[in-house]
């Protein structure tokens, strides 16, 4: 019998540690060329802000984002997103469920109109929603009988987020509710559970990390948005101006210092928000053992 030659394996070589085969090679490179996009791209806007910001030195940095009007104004896009985004945790996840669980006429159609937000220009979307929701609009023809005003209002604030964050939330959790296990949503229909305590028990455990992921996007989505919102909202200050439009009227006004301590204000609670949920949301996923 001829011996057969063995040759061993690298990762069994003494002093050698096994690492898995990247698809793309060359770490250093791909590394290098990351760091350095993202430097371009996010950091360096960023970073421009900042050392602007702080020639205007730290007291009067205090007595800009301070003003009565810049923190109500604060309160007011913090408020409305916040609205907008639950309204759209819970129509989001029933869009997403409907989409995927049932099978109708036009559910092509209707799955291709959740993306329509992404697609359409912000300004377009503001001026139909104005249109549609003006007291003598559609549905503002409606509703001013029962005394109700959406646009130029508050209200609109929220319409006008709950537009253009929907996407956010349904396509994050559609890919999960697809992917969840009819197995034991059967085996629970046939120990004699209800439709209701198999989606509390089951269904929604399973898909509460996602829809916190959508929720986080959604909002930071509002907190952002300027386009639409302009033209719905009557920007009246401290009643339904938020943000955004701040740091443009004083931008119109020349006052760019002030208009990036707005802006430093406005990242440093976006920053401390979108923490906070990513770090409930890592604790979610330990908790459900994902």
């Amino acid at each position: 019998m001829s011996a057969s030659l063995s040759v061993p394996a690298p990762h069994l070589k003494r002093g050698f540690r096994w690492r898995p085969v990247s698809v793309l090679p060359g770490f250093g490179a791909s590394f290098a060329i990351t760091l350095i996009w993202l430097g371009i791209i996010v950091l360096g806007p960023l970073a421009v802000m900042l050392w602007f910001t702080a020639g205007m030195g730290w007291e009067a940095f205090l007595g800009t984002i301070t003003t009565p009007r810049v923190l109500m104004d604060l309160w007011i896009s913090l408020r409305s997103a916040l609205y907008a985004s639950l309204a759209n945790a819970f129509f989001g996840l029933l869009v997403a469920w409907v989409l995927t669980r049932y099978d109708f006429p036009g559910r092509r159609l209707a799955d291709a109109l959740v993306d329509l937000p992404f697609a359409l220009p912000t300004a377009v979307a503001g001026i139909a929603l104005s249109t549609l929701y003006a007291p003598d609009g559609w549905l503002g023809s409606l509703l001013t009988p029962f005394g109700l005003q959406i646009a130029f209002q508050p209200a609109g604030i929220v319409v006008a987020m709950m537009f253009i964050s929907l996407p956010f939330i349904v396509r994050t959790v559609q890919p999960v509710i697809e992917d969840l296990e009819a197995e034991q949503e059967e085996a629970a229909h046939l120990m004699g559970a209800s439709d209701l305590a198999i989606f509390i028990r089951i269904s929604l455990p399973a898909i509460f990390p996602a829809l916190l992921t959508g929720f986080a996007l959604a909002f930071a989505r509002c907190l952002g948005e300027y386009g639409s919102i302009i033209f719905i909202a009557g920007n009246r200050p401290m009643v339904s101006e938020i943000v955004p439009v701040l740091i443009v009227q004083e931008l119109d006004q020349f006052n760019y210092q002030g208009a990036t301590a707005i802006g430093v204000l406005m990242l440093a609670v976006s920053f401390l928000l979108l923490l906070t949920i990513n770090l409930l949301q890592a604790w979610v996923r330990k908790r459900h053992g994902g």
